[in-house]
Parts: C-alpha cells; structure tokens; sequence
C-alpha cells in the first residue's frame, strides 16, 4: 500500500485533487491511499501515519524547504505543479507522486 498526503492551506480545493487521483489509481488497479491536510496538521500526520509522499500545494509551496529538511529522506517531498493543480489533474499529480517512489 502506497499512501499520499497532500498539504495545502486549508484542505478543501485539495480534497477535490484527492478524490481524481484516487480514480487515478483505481483505474490502474494501484492499490493507494491518499488523503489531504491543511499545514496545521502535518507534523501530526507524519508522526501518527505512515507516509511515502508528502506533495504541497502551490499556494503553501513555502513550506517546501522546510518539509524536506524536516521529513526526508524517509518521505519523500516534492510540490505539485501549479498548472496540474490548477486543472485537478489527478492523472499527473498520480504520476509525480508514483514516480517519487520510484514506481
């Protein structure tokens, strides 16, 4: 089982991402989970659930350094792209976080 979270300022566009990756990978037959916090609750989630991706949204991409600093090597952490989200393309936003797992 792969997991994924996704950060962003308060979780509600990205919930909508979450639910397009998740067909996604339904219909490659991807067995994932992945789910959407806001920015106040991921050191939490980190620490109480396992997590292979960690992709921030642009509007917190700031955090970027920070995440990386704090989380990897054993999360990998990246930033969604800004087209890609702007268009919810769970397809690319699947990819992104597959190929991080060098899937």
């Amino acid at each position: 089982m792969k997991n994924i979270m996704l950060v962003c300022n308060a979780g509600m566009s990205t919930s909508m991402l979450v639910t397009k990756m998740v067909k996604a990978a339904d219909a490659r037959g991807i067995e994932v989970t992945i789910w959407a916090v806001p920015l106040s609750e991921v050191d939490a989630e980190v620490a109480e659930k396992e997590v292979d991706v960690l992709l921030v949204g642009p509007q917190v991409s700031f955090m970027l350094q920070e995440y990386k600093g704090k989380f990897e090597p054993s999360v990998k952490v990246d930033a969604i792209n800004m087209m890609d989200y702007g268009t919810m393309n769970g397809e690319k936003v699947l990819d992104l976080a597959l190929s991080m797992m060098g899937e």
